[in-house]
């Protein structure tokens, strides 16, 4: 009885905390920023919140979804408005929506992130006018949903020895090859594709492809069995002589290793918004916890060493931010750097593991049980080190920097 008396109160303390403030002060944001940030929150508790075991159970989030947040205009920030989209023209936006979505799911911040903060780039600076127009709206509306299919079962993240071919007969490309570990990959529409067209260039001979459902010869495995956020649509995708329409190249042909170097950083300062927010949020949830549940008589944050390890937990999380913010202003202003970018994913990635770690532990077993939505965090947030370009490739590209 003395447990689900704390166990209630536990979740009182929840709800109180479920949008989590910095204790530093952010200068990066403005009251539009905070005014869309409001939108976004809103849109998650009448759309999300009641429906996050539905979608765990399911192992995907519903096409309604997609829809009604293109309704909110979410999945078209980057896009112009002659397409459908809102034409925000400033990145922080990118990085609200991101922050909102990781607090409430990090795997609806993966899936629907791919699609606005990742794909977007590629379909609105590299596409033909008659490319744009056929595909952006219903991007923007949730209509069509977007993957972008890089990673091989061979390769993982060394892009440079993708095996994937395409071959030119006519006015279409031959497509042979396969990828994996694709998020929105069994459910997309669309799949930004890359594959080599001239194999003698090697890494100069990468060229992008829009592949669409219902092409013959291009198929999808099973959703892919994860450790983590099994709600996201994760999944291998096959090519079997896929014949491409020349229509449906994206950006220059041999040009796409380039393209995606480009914008890689994006992606990876993506994953690093998203990764603070995941662990300050569920360090937030934590230190109410602390306050609450009872050990020897006394709170267990009250115990030294646990009131210390909250301090350095906090410490930690914010001293990360104040990074990550300044990659954000960076890269508003185009003066992110691919090497800046890898720091601040790889770093994100490593406190926001450790942190779940200690976050774990200071729920004792409560923490192992998937009840507890800081176990479900534990798990997902493990495949950050690796997602994006491992950590390792990331410490190589800034070691390259170095000189080393």
């Amino acid at each position: 009885m003395e447990n689900d008396k704390q166990t209630l109160s536990y979740k009182q303390a929840l709800s109180q905390s479920a949008r989590v403030g910095f204790r530093v002060r952010r200068s990066i944001y403005n009251s539009d920023h905070e005014t869309f940030r409001s939108s976004v929150q809103k849109f998650l508790d009448r759309h999300v919140r009641s429906r996050t075991e539905q979608f765990i159970e399911d192992r995907t989030f519903p096409r309604d979804l997609w829809t009604e947040a293109g309704k909110q205009g979410f999945l078209g920030l980057d896009v112009p408005e002659e397409y459908g989209g809102s034409s925000a023209g400033d990145y922080r936006y990118n990085a609200v929506l991101g922050e909102e979505l990781a607090k409430v799911t990090v795997a609806l911040s993966s899936c629907l992130g791919i699609h606005y903060d990742v794909v977007a780039p590629y379909l609105v600076e590299l596409t033909t006018e008659e490319q744009r127009r056929r595909w952006l709206p219903k991007f923007c509306s949730g209509e069509l949903v977007t993957a972008i299919g890089m990673t091989e079962p061979s390769s993982g993240s060394d892009l440079a020895a993708m095996r994937t071919t395409a071959v030119r007969d006519g006015d279409t490309w031959v497509l042979n090859g396969s990828k994996t570990f694709i998020t929105n990959g069994y459910s997309a529409d669309l799949v930004v594709v890359a594959a080599r067209t001239s194999l003698e260039k090697k890494a100069k001979g990468i060229t992008l492809f829009g592949v669409e459902t219902g092409m013959d010869g291009f198929t999808r495995g099973r959703k892919l069995d994860k450790v983590g956020q099994i709600e996201s649509d994760t999944a291998e995708l096959f090519f079997d002589n896929v014949r491409v329409p020349h229509a449906n190249v994206i950006g220059e042909i041999d040009r796409g290793f380039i393209h995606m170097m480009e914008r890689l950083p994006q992606e990876r300062l993506g994953a690093a918004v998203s990764n603070i927010a995941h662990a300050a949020q569920i360090l937030e949830e934590t230190i109410a916890y602390a306050k609450e549940r009872k050990a020897f008589g006394q709170p267990v944050g009250s115990f030294q060493h646990n009131k210390f390890l909250l301090a350095e937990l906090v410490t930690q999380i914010e001293v990360s931010q104040a990074y990550v913010d300044q990659a954000v202003m960076a890269h508003v202003e185009g003066q992110l750097t691919a090497v800046d970018a890898a720091k601040a994913k790889w770093w994100s990635a490593q406190v926001q593991n450790d942190v779940l770690d200690a976050c774990v532990q200071l729920h004792g077993g409560y923490g192992y049980m998937n009840e507890y939505r800081v176990a479900r965090a534990w798990r997902d947030a493990r495949v950050t080190k690796i997602w994006a370009g491992s950590n390792e490739i990331m410490k190589e590209l800034i070691g390259r920097e170095l000189g080393l």
